[in-house]
């Protein structure tokens, strides 16, 4: 088993904020690596011929309330966005181009993109806002732009996401402990039970 876990995600999932704001705390006690997979769920939906929860009705008043009480348990702010569902593509193309350009500065866009859409309620589909909400987290928005459009970006993305479907993901978040998967984040307990036993016997 490896001390590293790797956290397939999408901004516009709010089971990835979540995971997002626990994961690190785990791996820091757990003294194990995380590593972040920018992916775009929608192209893994359509692949896997999966969809939101929240596409069907009662599960999707299920799932609000669930997520909440988790909030709750984790003591983070979470409103879920007004104007969901949000296109993500350049969002994860931009975290992409972060990740490759700026490395230094890749949590603090995550950051913002999280706070934007799960604490403040923005609506990201509207790039105006974005890049207000990206000037407002210490980004330049042009740079931003210049990132989304870079062919090297682009295949990024495309190739992570690929890999995801290639591994078994079919839904945000995928955490992956070797080659074990832990899908969602009501399954952190499992994802810290797995490092801790591994931390244990070596």
């Amino acid at each position: 088993m490896s001390k590293t876990v790797e956290f397939f995600f999408d901004v516009g999932s709010p089971s990835s904020y979540l995971a997002y704001t626990q994961l690190g705390k785990i791996c820091t006690e757990t003294g194990s690596q995380l590593i972040y997979r920018p992916m775009l769920l929608g192209a893994v939906f359509k692949t896997t011929g999966n969809a939101s929860p929240i596409s069907v009705p009662a599960k999707a008043l299920y799932t609000l309330r669930d997520m909440d009480r988790f909030a709750k348990r984790y003591g983070v702010p979470l409103r879920f966005n007004p104007h969901f569902p949000i296109n993500t593509l350049n969002l994860m193309r931009a975290a992409t181009g972060v990740q490759l350009r700026q490395p230094e500065r890749f949590i603090a866009y995550l950051d913002c993109i999280f706070k934007a859409l799960w604490i403040d309620g923005l609506n990201l589909n509207d790039p105006a806002i974005v890049a207000s909400a990206l000037k407002d987290g210490g980004f330049d928005p042009e740079l931003i732009a210049e990132w989304i459009n870079d062919p090297q970006v682009k295949d990024q993305l495309k190739a992570t996401t690929e890999l995801a479907v290639q591994r078994g993901v079919f839904g945000a978040p995928s955490m992956f402990i070797g080659d074990e998967l832990f899908f969602g984040q009501d399954r952190l307990d499992f994802v810290r039970e797995a490092l801790s036993i591994h931390t244990l016997s070596t």
